[in-house]
C-alpha cells in the first residue's frame, strides 16, 4: 500500500488530548496510534515497517539527539532538563509576517514562545520514551538573525559525578554507527555554519563540576535534518534504499 511521510505536526503526538491542548481538535485521531515518529536515530526499526511516518520538528530533533545518550544511560536527572534553542528565520516558513521581516530581524536577537512553544510536548514525548517515564522540561526558543540553522543548548543535573571524557566516550559509542550524527572532539562545541545545507547533527558537550551539570550543544540545519532532509532519510528507510541516498550533496538556498 501507499506509504506516507507527514511533515506537519498532525500525527507527531500520540496523545489526542495533548494535541488538542497545544493545537486544536484533531480531525483524524484514528491515525495517531498508527504513526511512527520519524527520528531514525531513535526509531529506525519501527520506521522501516511503518505505513505512516511523522517527520519530527526541528527543535525536537536537535533536543532529542542531544540528550538521548544521557537519558538511556541514566546519567542525568530528567526533572532538571532545560533546553535553550536558537533558530534562523526560515524556521518560521515563507509566509509574510512582520516579525520575520529583514528590518525586524537584522541586528536583533530575541526569545519567543515562552513558556508554551508548541514543540514542547513533542520534545517531552521523545525524552519520555528515552527515560521510560513522563518527563517535563523547560524550553525556550530564540530567533537568530540568520537564514537557517538551529543551535540547542541543553542543561541537566548529573546523577553522579562524571568527567567530560567519560560522557564524550558515551556519546561516541552511542552514535558510532549513525551516518548523520557527528560527535565533536573534546573541547569543541558546534556552530550552525558547520551544518548549513547538510543533514548532519553536530554534538558537543562539557561538564560544569561546580554545579554538577552537563551542558550539551547540538547544531542542525532546520531545513534539512530539521525538515526535508530527515524526510528523505525516512523515505530511504521506508523504501529500502541506502539511508544516505540523496543526502550527501549540499542544498543551500536560502
Amino acid at each position: 500500500g501507499c506509504k506516507v511521510i507527514d511533515l506537519s505536526v498532525d500525527v507527531r503526538l500520540r496523545d489526542q488530548a495533548i494535541y488538542t491542548e497545544w493545537y486544536q481538535e484533531h480531525t483524524a485521531a484514528e491515525l495517531l496510534g498508527e504513526a511512527v515518529y520519524g527520528l531514525p536515530e531513535l526509531y529506525r526499526q519501527l520506521i522501516v515497517d511503518a505505513r505512516l511516518v511523522a517527520n519530527p520538528g526541528c527543535y525536537p530533533t536537535s533536543a532529542a539527539l542531544a540528550l538521548a545518550p544521557l537519558l538511556t544511560d541514566r546519567r542525568i536527572d530528567p526533572s532538571t532538563i532545560i533546553i535553550d534553542s536558537k533558530s534562523g528565520t526560515s524556521g518560521a516558513g515563507r509566509s509574510t509576517k512582520v516579525d520575520s521581516l529583514y528590518c525586524e530581524v537584522n541586528e536583533g536577537f530575541k526569545a519567543y514562545g515562552a513558556p508554551r512553544h508548541r514543540h514542547t510536548p513533542e520534545i517531552e514525548q521523545s525524552l519520555s520514551d528515552l527515560a521510560g517515564f513522563a518527563v517535563t522540561i523547560s524550553f525556550t526558543p530564540h530567533l537568530l538573525p540568520v537564514n537557517r540553522g538551529i543551535l540547542s543548548t541543553c542543561y541537566a543535573t548529573l546523577c553522579s559525578s562524571s568527567s567530560v571524557a567519560d560522557l564524550h566516550a558515551l556519546y561516541c559509542e552511542v552514535y558510532a554507527q549513525e551516518p548523520f550524527v557527528r560527535v565533536l572532539g573534546q573541547g569543541r562545541l558546534p556552530n550552525v555554519n558547520q551544518v548549513r545545507g547538510s543533514n548532519y547533527c553536530d554534538i558537543g558537550l562539557t561538564v560544569d563540576p561546580r554545579t554538577n551539570r552537563v551542558i550539551v550543544v547540538a547544531a542542525i540545519d532546520n531545513l534539512v535534518k530539521g525538515a526535508a532532509g530527515q524526510a528523505i532519510q525516512n523515505m530511504n528507510l521506508l523504501l529500502g534504499f541506502a539511508e544516505t541516498e540523496g543526502l550527501l550533496l549540499p542544498a543551500i538556498f536560502p
